[in-house]
């Protein structure tokens, strides 16, 4: 089960539970291949819902890497979302969400 409090959201991949977490090393690398901006510029926007799905597979990718997963974000292409694209733009915005949220926070 993922634990809200420290930052987990759950995502079914190819029919598998995933635990994803953006842990330090996680947003680092997601910094790093960020096209437009920095960290900061990604959660503006999230909040202004005008992301991109180059910017949800990069969270999902962070996040599923933070989790404990080794693949990279081509092993994505062919892979089943139990949800689709909805539910991973909302699983990217949990993850955003948590991982800069006050602890008061964290679980909202």
């Amino acid at each position: 089960m993922a634990n809200p409090w420290t930052g987990e959201v759950a995502l079914t991949l190819n029919g598998e539970r995933q635990v994803l977490k953006l842990t330090l090393g996680a947003l680092a690398e997601l910094e790093a291949q960020l096209e437009t901006g920095t960290l900061v510029g990604l959660v503006e926007r999230f909040e202004a819902r005008e992301f991109s799905t180059r910017d949800v597979l990069a969270l999902v990718v962070a996040g599923l890497r933070g989790g404990g997963w080794r693949g990279q974000a081509g092993d994505l292409i062919d892979a089943d979302i139990e949800g689709g694209p909805l539910e991973a733009a909302r699983v990217a915005a949990q993850l955003l969400a948590r991982a800069f949220a006050l602890p008061d926070e964290a679980g909202a």
